[in-house]
């Protein structure tokens, strides 16, 4: 008899982390034998791609606020200077921070869409199988 399907291993029970790539996986659709380790190996790349998500969309919109105040703070007389009109360099900083929010909210979107998804619709669907 095959040992039941148990996805939620304890890290200590994985199998040896193998060389490769950190790279999110480029191909969702793979199945179960074609991963580094099998289901384990398939969470493994769940939670990679997801950390990955989080990281560059959370590190696009603070960097980019803490960019702001560190001009803010150490270079006021950049910040005053004129751009066009009364419209200055601060100001223009600090309302592009809208579409640079926006732009995180989609690069979180699309990485949701094109590499976690698959990913764990896949693993739901390996766990429904195995019951």
């Amino acid at each position: 008899m095959s040992q039941p399907y148990r996805p939620y291993q304890p890290f200590s029970q994985q199998p040896p982390h193998t060389a490769r790539s950190h790279r999110l996986p480029r191909h969702p659709d793979r199945g179960p034998a074609d991963s580094p380790a099998g289901p384990a190996g398939e969470l493994m790349l769940l939670r990679t791609a997801y950390r990955w998500q989080r990281r560059v969309s959370t590190l696009t919109a603070i960097g980019y606020f803490l960019t702001f105040l560190i001009l803010s703070a150490f270079a006021p007389s950049l910040m005053t200077r004129a751009v066009t009109g009364g419209l200055s360099f601060g100001l223009l900083v600090g309302l592009c921070q809208f579409p640079v929010t926006c732009f995180a909210v989609y690069v979180y979107e699309h990485t949701a869409r094109h590499r976690v998804d698959p990913l764990a619709y896949r693993l739901r669907r390996q766990g429904g199988a195995a019951r």
